[in-house]
């Protein structure tokens, strides 16, 4: 029988590598991140592989959450990972690393950006939620360290499209919340 843990094993495998090959398919970056934050996302995929070598699939008796959290967790996870992914395939050629701005930039508003101005975060947050749910309740610190940077990243975001965009842009951030949709 297929575990939760194996199924969200499964996922994020597949996640990175659509991911990954969709990146290829991308316009030519403008403007991209600076070192430090090249260094700062090394750094944090590092203390999560880490971590992961600590509480892998199942936690241990003080991280594993209970049986009836990890289908549900499971299904958070699917949901998030897949509106990231259709956040990603609807933002098409125009999306790249966070921070960055691609050559010819459109300004997309429809679609999964019409629920939230960041929803491929969103995603990614909620299936780590559903992660965390499903294989090892440590998992939620990296949850904390995701919102933090993703945050951090949508500001900086905002700020690039505000000046990209000086009409359309403070006119889309004030009827479409930032990463929760109605909420925040």
């Amino acid at each position: 029988m297929l575990a939760p843990a194996h199924l969200i094993a499964f996922l994020w495998l597949a996640f990175a590598a659509v991911w990954g090959g969709s990146a290829l398919f991308t316009k030519r970056a403008r403007k991209r991140p600076s070192w430090s934050t090249w260094v700062a996302r090394l750094a944090i995929v590092a203390v999560i592989v880490a971590a992961n070598l600590r509480f892998g699939p199942g936690g241990d008796a003080l991280t594993a959450p209970p049986r009836s959290w990890q289908w549900v967790g499971a299904l958070l996870c699917v949901i998030g990972l897949g509106f990231a992914v259709w956040a990603r395939i609807y933002l098409g050629r125009n999306w790249g690393m966070p921070m960055s701005l691609r050559e010819g930039h459109e300004l997309v508003t429809s679609g999964p950006y019409a629920l939230v101005r960041h929803p491929i975060y969103t995603g990614i947050l909620l299936a780590m939620l559903g992660s965390a749910l499903a294989v090892a309740l440590a998992w939620l610190w990296a949850l904390a360290l995701f919102f933090v940077y993703f945050l951090y990243s949508a500001l900086t975001e905002e700020r690039m499209m505000s000046e990209q965009f000086p009409a359309a842009y403070p006119a889309y951030k004030a009827r479409t919340r930032m990463l929760i949709p109605f909420i925040f």
